[in-house]
């Protein structure tokens, strides 16, 4: 799997490029067919709230199928934090439906 991590408006730093590949990684073991993801982090555009609010972006790519995940939060790892744990619910999902799909391909009850 490969990634690709942008930064907006911040420094892309080795910390955060780290903690960013980890833990886009670790969804990996939910879904081993992600071919490709790309991560964009930084400060949100357009809030109200006072203060820097920091947004994460996850576009993941799933055989032909595309998967696109954004949360923010008012501390940057939070906000991957979020994506990373919504990405797990969805590709959890995902795989449910195909594999549901290959059932009623097949036949199988």
């Amino acid at each position: 799997m490969t990634i690709n991590i942008h930064a907006r408006g911040i420094e892309l730093t080795p910390a955060i490029k780290q903690y960013t590949e980890e833990k886009m990684q670790s969804v990996e073991k939910y879904l081993e067919s992600i071919q490709h993801m790309d991560v964009e982090v930084g400060r949100a555009d357009g809030h109200k709230h006072k203060g820097d609010v920091y947004e994460c972006k996850v576009v993941v790519q799933i055989g032909g199928e595309v998967m696109k995940i954004e949360r923010d939060a008012e501390d940057l790892y939070k906000a991957i934090d979020k994506v990373r744990d919504h990405l797990r619910v969805e590709l959890s999902d995902w795989k449910k439906r195909m594999d549901e799909r290959s059932k009623a391909g097949s036949g199988e009850e």
